[in-house]
């Protein structure tokens, strides 16, 4: 026996048997030192007289995560991972891939150009690259046709999504039932290789383009010119893939990376490989360290049963955590027991859930109308009405009744939470986590630090928000913190547009085609105009000095139109049906108002305008946010406007946003409009101190440091 080490690939030599394995955690990233480590090894196998056979698998519960993305950049990539994988697939001795879990990306082909494949049943594999805006560029999408049908293979590679290995016959050569049975299938399967076929060379498979294939192929590409608009990468792969039925294999290879080199060239690549590493930055954050202690979060209490309530403690139940639910009203605390059975119900006859598994997640919830019961919880979650006064009353009685060390959290999504936590004798335990509606199905937490929050309460807080499988963002106080706070101009410049003229469908359509999911004008008649009615009203001391502030919208409530609910709104709406209609009486209701406030009404407002009143005073605000540390970096606004507020990934958030259309555009539009509009302008539109400074020297939010 013979062996070799090095830091990514160990490599031994055993019964004839040369074994290349990986060893590069966390995720056997396809980095310089691994693909090196993969080209040498083989090198070495296929000198060495003694070895019959090459095995490249992995000591880590993954084969490969993929490519190293941090390599992007740049820098000495040699040897890059298609002469890896050309080496493998035309190497004179059989080379065997076994997968002891899963491979993405870059590993998916890995294997793919070993003449042999073997795996477990339960297994999944997949080519994500598209959810980077990049298409698989080391043969995927020449190899993968290769060995299964059209339409998985253009599945796989325009979607992204992991597949399960028992829907991959043509990929693997042998599936074990079992991880346990791996090794030993895996040394049957090594006996019974001979000379006819040790050696099965993908790239050898030809292909044609049939008829039934075309078709295939154009059902595909006209449902992703549905569901992908604004996303380049995805057409790019059906295009890929084509080649591997139309051109010769290396005529196909080549096709391949030029594709994926027009696909990494693009805005929407940038931002969405932004997103993938500022989902990852989120967690890190500078208000604990490794040594901080967590708390442990055994049994869980939410403090109101209604829609938020019901939906946080599905959270929790559907990680096993066990809650319970208080109402101070039996009946309403049955009606939000009941509305989470339903919820899960429903779960299951779509076949998300198994019977078993809707009464497993209800027997995990109890109810109670005695904040007594609470006296045993480790973490309790207020969700009651969004009144200051109310949730005061509310954290003194927990104060009173909750044992020490139990962390008492808000959900408002704008009230201080410093004086929220002056109602307790225990400020180190307060701490906001405002869940987005609906709670169980947003992935959105922003965890609002107040002035006292202890370092181990963050910490838990947001430790505990992967176990409930949220994306966590930590955020500082102030009114709205970042996400409410930022859509607080974008909703008033949509409002104020109507007054100046503009309708309604015209701002949401600006909206819309920018990638947003809906425009302000059908968001605001889904949630409620009443919602946004109330939060005007309670900060009348902050807009009063603009009496025309939100004039249409408040008129619309006063007139019992509070959107999808009451059947109109800004829009009017069929019964049962969410289509908004466009309503020419609010253009009336908008004509009036602007006369009575002396606003002159324009018929020329242009969607440039709108663009960028709506979304880069949005941007300015964030820029503020970030100035005053509230959020400790713009890829946490970015996450945060993204998973909250459906903001395009094909654009990475809207301060990523900003720095591909640069600050400087931003900065002159908006002072152009803000000059143009007079008074409103130098009331509204001043751009923030640090988009000024930025720009003007030529910076960018993401690499700004507070």
């Amino acid at each position: 026996m013979t062996q070799a080490e090095n830091n990514a690939v160990m490599y031994e030599v055993k019964d004839g048997v040369a074994k290349l394995v990986m060893q590069s955690a966390p995720v056997n990233a396809l980095s310089r030192a691994l693909r090196m480590g993969l080209i040498d090894g083989v090198t070495n196998a296929l000198q060495d007289d003694s070895v019959s056979t090459i095995v490249i698998t992995s000591s880590l519960p993954i084969f490969s995560g993929g490519a190293d993305i941090s390599e992007f950049s740049g820098g000495d990539l040699s040897p890059m991972l298609p002469e890896v994988l050309d080496k493998i697939e035309h190497a004179s001795k059989p080379v065997v891939a076994v997968l002891p879990g899963p491979a993405f990306g870059g590993g998916l082909e890995l294997a793919l150009a070993c003449h042999h494949r073997i795996t477990f049943a339960s297994n999944k594999v997949g080519l994500p690259e598209v959810n980077l805006g990049i298409l698989p560029g080391a043969g995927g999408t020449q190899r993968l046709p290769r060995l299964v049908d059209a339409q998985t293979a253009l599945t796989m590679i325009v979607t992204g999504k992991p597949t399960p290995v028992t829907k991959l016959p043509g990929v693997f050569d042998k599936i074990s039932e079992t991880p346990e049975s791996l090794l030993a299938d895996t040394r049957d399967y090594l006996s019974s290789l001979n000379g006819s076929n040790a050696i099965k060379r993908t790239c050898d498979i030809t292909l044609s383009m049939d008829e039934k294939t075309q078709a295939v192929f154009d059902a595909v590409t006209q449902q992703t010119q549905k569901t992908t608009k604004g996303f380049y990468a995805p057409l790019k792969c059906i295009e890929a893939v084509r080649g591997a039925y139309t051109l010769a294999f290396e005529d196909g290879l080549k096709n391949e990376s030029k594709l994926f080199l027009a696909c990494m060239a693009t805005p929407q690549a940038r931002a969405q490989q932004h997103f993938f590493f500022a989902e990852r930055a989120a967690g890190h954050v500078n208000d604990f360290d490794k040594s901080t202690p967590e708390r442990a979060i055994n049994r869980v209490a939410i403090i109101g049963a209604g829609t938020m309530g019901g939906g946080i403690a599905m959270n929790f139940a559907n990680a096993g955590i066990p809650v319970t639910l208080l109402e101070l009203k039996e009946e309403a605390l049955e009606k939000g027991l009941a509305l989470i059975r339903k919820n899960y119900e429903n779960s299951a006859k779509k076949g998300k859930l198994t019977q078993a598994q809707v009464e497993a997640r209800m027997s995990l919830l109890s109810g109670t109308t005695a904040y007594e019961d609470l006296a045993d919880v480790d973490l309790v979650i207020e969700a009651v009405f969004e009144k200051m006064e109310v949730k005061k009353a509310v954290f003194s009685t927990l104060d009173s009744v909750c044992k020490p060390g139990a962390i008492l959290a808000s959900n408002t999504s704008t009230l201080d939470i410093d004086e929220i936590a002056t109602a307790t004798s225990r400020p180190e335990d307060v701490i906001g986590l405002h869940f987005f509606s609906p709670a169980n199905v947003m992935k959105l937490l922003e965890v609002v630090k107040a002035e006292k929050t202890a370092p181990d309460v963050i910490k838990t807080c947001m430790k505990m928000a992967k176990k409930i499988r949220k994306v966590a963002v930590l955020v500082g106080v102030c009114f709205g913190f970042v996400g409410n706070r930022m859509i607080e101009p974008y909703g008033r410049e949509a409002n104020r547009l109507l007054l100046e003229g503009a309708s309604p469908e015209q701002v949401d359509r600006v909206l819309t085609e920018f990638g947003m999911p809906m425009g302000p004008f059908t968001m605001g008649d889904m949630a409620g105009l009443d919602i946004g009615y109330y939060v005007r009203q309670s900060r009348q001391e902050h807009i009063s000095h603009d009496p025309a502030y939100g004039a249409v919208a408040d008129r619309l409530v006063e007139m019992g139109r509070n959107g999808l609910k009451s059947g109109r709104g800004a829009y009017q709406y069929e019964p049962g049906s969410r289509v908004p209609i466009p309503d020419p009486e609010v253009l009336d209701i908008a004509k009036k108002e602007a006369h009575r406030l002396g606003v002159k009404q324009r018929s020329d407002i242009s969607d440039e305008e709108i663009l960028v009143r709506v979304m880069f005073t949005l941007i300015n605000e964030g820029a503020c946010i970030l100035e005053e540390g509230i959020a400790a970096k713009s890829s946490d606004i970015d996450v945060i406007y993204v998973y909250g507020y459906g903001f395009p990934v094909y654009r990475g958030g809207p301060m990523q946003y900003a720095d591909e259309v640069g600050l400087g555009t931003i900065l002159d539009k908006l002072v152009t409009y803000r000059d143009q509009l007079g008074d409103y302008g130098d009331m509204w539109l001043q751009p923030s101190d640090l988009l000024i400074s930025l720009a003007k020297d030529g910076g960018t939010f993401k690499h700004y440091q507070k």
